[in-house]
């Protein structure tokens, strides 16, 4: 999973050496800096915006300075103007160095953290330093291991760039940003290589994935439109429940409601909310159980607009969703209005009850998987809200409890989790589900796990799980089977090796996993 040369070569080190160089030299500045820092938050800070940044690059050719006539191999031709994409611009240092500049979420220059673009006509054994200047965030996984990831059209899966060839630093060169530096060797001359901050979750494929649901005629999976975005994007509402057990007039319907990629960047909450989707539309002997005792209501995009244009927090108008839940603007924030009006109007049905509300979401400064709850008065709800995140802790081996907080920090207050806890009753929990972007600490280990895209989906099945534990629903177990989930019984994926990408991947021991495709 490689990709940079292991192989000795005189640009190479040179590369390497003049990037560890600046790392060095920027360490002593940024010290300095760090104690004249004017408001650095730990969200976003608004320093370094690039307000020329309008619009992502178009098949750029970088050419050296003074150069005419046609773009030569090893010419690098940049782009950024496919769905998700991100990349505002692209400065040439020297033959093997570019400082790339993301372009800011559409309407708020605020928010510059997703990237995600291509790179061809490249020479082979052409080694490049690029250098991601205009980072709106401050802290960062970068400094903990955490690398971008890179395929390429003949190496179409998804694989982390080595953590040894990434430096995360603030350097005085760049107005006091963060920069993040990596090092990498093209190793094959007709592949376009992608670049991205996160494996993308587009909003194409996820209806490429819920179309091949629908063609399943499944009874208990009903899909609606619930709404349309500003820019006339499907708002999807699933439904997935037995529906002849629930027949009952008298009898009270108890509702699970999820909602995923309010933050579009947060790409890593797509496929946990695809491992729920996959495990409860399963033919395992839980999923059948929780179909016929609970109703599940899920939203798997709530900002299709953001995930589509490439933006890292905000919609098409630069506004944060997550923070207007108290009250959302119909035209303005037309997804987020439905999916309120849809949550009060059950909550006002008094056959329902509306037990669970959950947020998934991506965390870019901490490690595992947990959960933010809400700050309750009465010490038995404390401990009742404790319940679940305990019960999924258990469940799943990434996720921490230890890193589980409630909290009621005003700056949170136009959060789903924050406004529903306020209106739903004192039988609900409202919790946000975060993942890190980067890696989890598995029991007994002293070293970070790398997520990839089947472990993000794994740690949905364990979600989807913990509920029969919650609602103590163990003994429907018929036989008393196992009921430990196993990969192949919610996918029909088969196991596959990766093949690395770059010169010198084959020296990295290659990682098995899954590639999770609708």
């Amino acid at each position: 999973m490689g990709t940079t040369s292991a192989s000795p070569s005189s640009s190479c080190c040179v590369a390497v050496a003049t990037l560890a160089e600046r790392r060095l030299l920027c360490n002593g500045m940024e010290r300095k800096m760090e104690e004249n820092t004017v408001r650095d938050v730990e969200t976003e800070s608004e320093a370094g915006g690039e307000d020329a940044l309008v619009g992502n690059v178009n098949k750029l050719t970088v050419n050296p300075p003074g150069f005419s006539g046609n773009p030569r191999k090893g010419h690098l031709v940049f782009d950024a103007c496919f769905e998700s994409g991100n990349l505002g611009r692209v400065d040439y240092i020297s033959e093997f160095e570019f400082d790339l500049f993301i372009r800011p979420d559409t309407c708020n220059p605020r928010f510059r953290v997703w990237f995600n673009f291509t790179v061809e006509n490249v020479r082979e054994t052409q080694r490049v330093i690029f250098n991601v200047v205009n980072f709106s965030k401050t802290k960062s996984l970068y400094r903990d291991g955490m690398s971008p990831v890179v395929k390429s059209t003949s190496r179409p899966k998804w694989q982390r760039l080595p953590a040894k060839n990434v430096y995360y630093y603030r350097c005085p060169d760049h107005r006091r940003n963060y920069v993040m530096s990596f090092a990498f060797c093209f190793d094959r001359e007709d592949d376009v290589y992608q670049f991205a901050y996160c494996y993308p979750y587009t909003y194409s494929r996820l209806q490429h994935y819920l179309a091949g649901l629908e063609r399943r005629n499944l009874p208990y999976l009903q899909r609606e439109q619930l709404g349309l975005s500003v820019q006339q994007r499907r708002l999807d509402l699933l439904t997935i429940t037995n529906t002849a057990r629930h027949l009952s007039p008298e009898r009270e319907k108890k509702l699970v409601f999820l909602t995923a990629r309010v933050h579009p960047g947060e790409s890593p909450a797509s496929f946990i909310c695809q491992g729920v989707i996959d495990f409860l539309v399963s033919s395992h002997p839980v999923a059948q159980i929780l179909r016929d005792h609970v109703i599940f209501k899920i939203v798997p995009m709530l900002n299709p607009d953001g995930v589509y244009l490439g933006n890292y927090r905000c919609s098409l108008m630069g506004f944060d969703l997550n923070r207007h839940w108290q009250d959302p603007s119909p035209w303005a924030q037309p997804t987020l209005h439905a999916v309120k009006q849809l949550i009060v109007q059950m909550n006002q049905d008094p056959r329902v009850s509306l037990e669970f509300y959950i947020d998934v979401h991506a965390h870019s400064t901490m490690l595992n998987g947990f959960m933010y709850g809400n700050v309750f008065e009465d010490e038995e709800r404390v401990q009742r809200q404790a319940v679940f995140p305990r019960l999924l802790c258990q469940n799943a081996p990434d996720f921490s409890f230890s890193n589980t907080s409630f909290n009621r920090d005003m700056v949170k207050a136009g959060t789903g989790r924050r406004f529903l806890g306020g209106l739903l009753d004192d039988t609900s929990y409202c919790y946000t589900l975060e993942v890190s972007f980067y890696s989890y600490m598995a029991a007994g280990s002293t070293a970070p796990v790398p997520y990839t895209e089947e472990t993000y989906t794994k740690l949905g099945r364990n979600v989807a799980r913990t509920f029969l534990d919650y609602y103590k629903l163990n003994n429907h177990i018929k036989d008393n089977r196992p009921i430990h989930i196993h990969s192949s019984e919610v996918t029909g994926d088969s196991d596959r090796k990766g093949n690395g990408v770059g010169r010198g991947a084959g020296d990295r021991e290659t990682e098995r996993s899954r590639d999770v495709r609708p």
